[in-house]
């Protein structure tokens, strides 16, 4: 079965900055599935912020596998309701790749758990991106490092977690490092943050970008749905694996789930 692969595109700065318009005149998100649309095995869906539910309802989230989120000028506009809904569905196996400035989303920075704060500048330097992974499977077919023209400079530190597993630092012009491609495991699910994409440069039109984010979908890809994850039920005395008898004193006066 292909991977159900779902594009959010927070999709203000394609209607409200020339620039940005065009260079993606369809919009970010659909730059963005056209590269994902080379794998046969993907199928890529776009949605965007403006649309209802911000474009993730429970029905279109129960049909994806993979998700992809960026986001800049408006996190705070994304309701928490929803950041709730998309978290669950990580934490059930839901794959999650979270691009360039969505480094500051509600839903990355829930999963972290930390400001997920850095230093930036915008002024179209060189990005040299190391694999400094080359076995993992976000890194297949990737030469030791490739380069963009133009990128916005993220610097460190990255306030996140330590992550499961660095593919990628980059080096930039000015002279800052980063870590560009950090993977986690939430719940059950496979994140995958990955650095460039600044608006105003053609980052997703470029070959080995799209080879990176095919790469990601495939590896975030998780087949099996682990709902058990977001329960926690009670298990009563008489179905423990081993007799036991109880005793002492307690909270609850009959069985319960949360």
């Amino acid at each position: 079965m292909p991977i159900r692969t779902l594009v959010w595109g927070e999709n203000i700065h394609e209607n409200t900055n020339d620039v940005v318009r065009g260079i993606y005149p369809r919009g970010m998100h659909a730059a963005i599935a056209d590269l994902l649309s080379q794998d046969a095995n993907i199928v890529a869906e776009t949605t965007t912020m403006q649309e209802p539910e911000h474009g993730v309802t429970e029905e279109k989230l129960a049909r994806t596998d993979v998700l992809i989120w960026w986001g800049h000028k408006d996190h705070g506009g994304v309701d928490d309701a929803i950041v709730e809904r998309v978290a669950k569905r990580v934490w059930a196996g839901m794959g999650l790749i979270v691009l360039h400035s969505g480094h500051h989303s509600k839903i990355f920075k829930k999963l972290m758990g930390t400001p997920a704060n850095l230093h930036w500048r915008e002024a179209g330097e060189r990005e040299r991106l190391w694999v400094v992974n080359p076995g993992h499977p976000i890194a297949k077919g990737l030469p030791r490092y490739f380069e963009l023209e133009n990128e916005e400079m993220y610097g460190e530190p990255f306030s996140v977690p330590e992550p499961l597993e660095t593919v990628f630092v980059s080096w930039f012009q000015g002279g800052e490092i980063f870590r560009s491609g950090l993977t986690y495991r939430r719940g059950a699910g496979n994140v995958f943050y990955f650095r460039p994409g600044h608006e105003t440069y053609p980052t997703y039109h470029d070959a080995t970008v799209g080879q990176v984010l095919r790469n990601a979908v495939n590896w975030a890809y998780n087949s099996e749905s682990h709902q058990e994850i977001l329960t926690a039920p009670n298990t009563p005395v008489d179905k423990a694996i081993e007799a036991i008898v109880e005793r002492g004193g307690k909270l609850t006066s009959h069985p319960k789930g949360v």
